[in-house]
C-alpha cells in the first residue's frame, strides 16, 4: 500500500503523539491496514454483510430472520474473531488510530448499527402486516442509507474525517 506525505493528518495529531504515530505508519506499511489512519477496510465486511442480507429480504422474506441474527461487533472483535492476515496488528492499531479519524469512524460505526436496527424493525413490521411492497421500499431505503454510510467510513479509513450527519440519514429513512 504506497503513502504519501500527509502533512494534513500530522498537523491533526498532537505533536507529543506524532512519533508514535510515525511508528505505527511503518509497522503497517506494506499490510492492508491504512498508513494515514492505521484502519482496515476489512472491518467493512461485517457490515457488508447486513447489506447483503437486507437486499435479499424482498425476495426471501425468511432472511429477516438473519437479519436479526446479525450483531454490530466492535472494530478489534471483529478481527479477533476474523481471518484476516494482519489481525493482531489491526487490533493493536486500533488503539493508536489519530483522534479525528478514530472519532469520526466510531460515530459513523454507531450511525450504522443504529440504521441497521432501525432497518431490521421496520422489514418485520412490514412483513408482520403482509405489506410486500413496503418490505420492498424499506429494504431498498435501508440498503441504500447503510451502502453510503459504509462509503463514508472507507473514506475514513482512507484518511477523510467526514462523517454523515443525522438528518441526512433520517431524510433518507423517510423520518
Amino acid at each position: 500500500m504506497a503513502e504519501h506525505s500527509d502533512d494534513h493528518i500530522l498537523n491533526g495529531i498532537p505533536k507529543a503523539d506524532r512519533e508514535e504515530f510515525l511508528r505505527w505508519r511503518e509497522r503497517v506499511r506494506g499490510t492492508n491496514i491504512s498508513g494515514k489512519t492505521l484502519l482496515a477496510t476489512d472491518y467493512l465486511n461485517h457490515f457488508n454483510e447486513i447489506v447483503m442480507l437486507v437486499e435479499m429480504v424482498p425476495d426471501m422474506p425468511d432472511m429477516i430472520d438473519e437479519c436479526r441474527a446479525w450483531c454490530p461487533k466492535g472494530y478489534q472483535q471483529h478481527f479477533r474473531e476474523s481471518g484476516f492476515h494482519d489481525r493482531d496488528l489491526a487490533i493493536e492499531a486500533y488503539e493508536h488510530v489519530p483522534k479525528p479519524f478514530r472519532d469520526a469512524f466510531e460515530a459513523t460505526i454507531e450511525q450504522m448499527n443504529a440504521v441497521v436496527a432501525f432497518t431490521v424493525g421496520r422489514i418485520e413490521e412490514a412483513r408482520s402486516a403482509g405489506d410486500e411492497e413496503r418490505l420492498r421500499r424499506d429494504c431498498q431505503l435501508a440498503v441504500g442509507m447503510m451502502q453510503r454510510i459504509v462509503q463514508v467510513a472507507n473514506g475514513i479509513i482512507h484518511g477523510s474525517a467526514h462523517v454523515m450527519q443525522q438528518d441526512e440519514i433520517d431524510a433518507t429513512l423517510g423520518l
